[in-house]
């Protein structure tokens, strides 16, 4: 799963990992030009802190071989891994500058992605005897979106949309801009067609009209439920009658995780799995 991940966002991922590099080491990382020698090679492990779900070591990877292409990573476990204090991620070896100097982006990058897999898994857990999938958001960290949601499906989440670009959801305002849902949906069709590709389109509905005026357009791929109780929802699931898939959004937390998914509703999309997320602690140490 991992590594489909990145072999999709390829080019995403390098550039967050070339932005990471120069927004912290920029000129030189002058702490370990002063003290540590070109020519000196060492070994260092990532010890985790605390019980959690691994999360990120192919990033990790890659941050390391994009530093330096000679380091030497071994990893003892696998994306989605339970974890305890104590455990052993990886260990690296090669030059103590190049180590040091890569050493932070990749804490950094694992503990957080760590702490949202985590979150995603426990959620996911809730309500696994349900069809009910979770969804991420664009609730994330900027310029940090991919390895959230990279996080999330590691997590056994299912990723929403990317970004503006690759899907369309029509939302309250949209609607209010238009006038009406019926006329956001006529000129919402028009574009669809004249862009001449396939892509999703999410349209969110407030209440029973327009939810009935969202029934007649054949485009529309899911209906997304904001803010409805779940007496509420299930009243809305049982008018789409199947018709469209459902998505219910906002409300949500863990205490009601449940009752949510029970209502028959396809998606919940939560943006507590990434900005709610506590991290993993974990640190790389010198092997002796």
């Amino acid at each position: 799963m991992s590594n489909n991940f990145y072999t999709n966002y390829k080019n995403e991922i390098d550039s967050f990992i070339d932005h990471a590099l120069a927004e912290d080491i920029g000129i030189g990382d002058h702490s370990s030009l002063s003290c540590i020698d070109l020519s000196k090679k060492n070994s260092a492990q990532l010890v985790i802190k605390e019980k959690g779900r691994i999360a990120g070591i192919t990033l990790a990877k890659q941050i390391f071989k994009r530093y330096d292409s000679n380091l030497e990573f071994s990893s003892f476990l696998v994306e989605g891994d339970s974890v305890k204090d104590g455990d052993i991620a990886f260990t690296v070896k090669g030059s103590s500058q190049s180590i040091l100097s890569t050493e932070r982006i990749v804490i950094n990058s694992m503990q957080r992605m760590s702490g949202i897999a985590s979150l995603t898994f426990d959620l996911n857990h809730m309500i696994q005897h349900t069809s009910c999938k979770l969804l991420d958001t664009r609730k994330t960290t900027p310029n940090f979106r991919y390895p959230e949601k990279w996080a999330v499906q590691i997590g056994g989440g299912t990723n929403h949309r990317m970004g503006l670009f690759d899907a369309i959801m029509i939302k309250d305002n949209h609607i209010d801009f238009c006038g009406g849902m019926t006329q956001a949906m006529k000129k919402t069709s028009q574009y669809v067609k004249n862009l001449g590709r396939r892509i999703d389109v999410i349209v969110e509905c407030r209440n029973q009209k327009e939810i009935e005026e969202a029934l007649t357009f054949s485009f529309i791929n899911r209906i997304l439920l904001d803010n409805h109780s779940p007496t509420e929802l299930e009243k809305a699931i049982s008018m789409i009658a199947r018709k469209k898939s459902t998505e219910a959004s906002g409300r949500i937390t863990r205490d009601n995780l449940v009752e949510y998914a029970e209502t028959g509703v396809d998606y919940i999309s939560m943006g507590a799995l990434s900005y709610n997320a506590n991290i993993i602690d974990m640190s790389l140490k010198a092997i002796s």
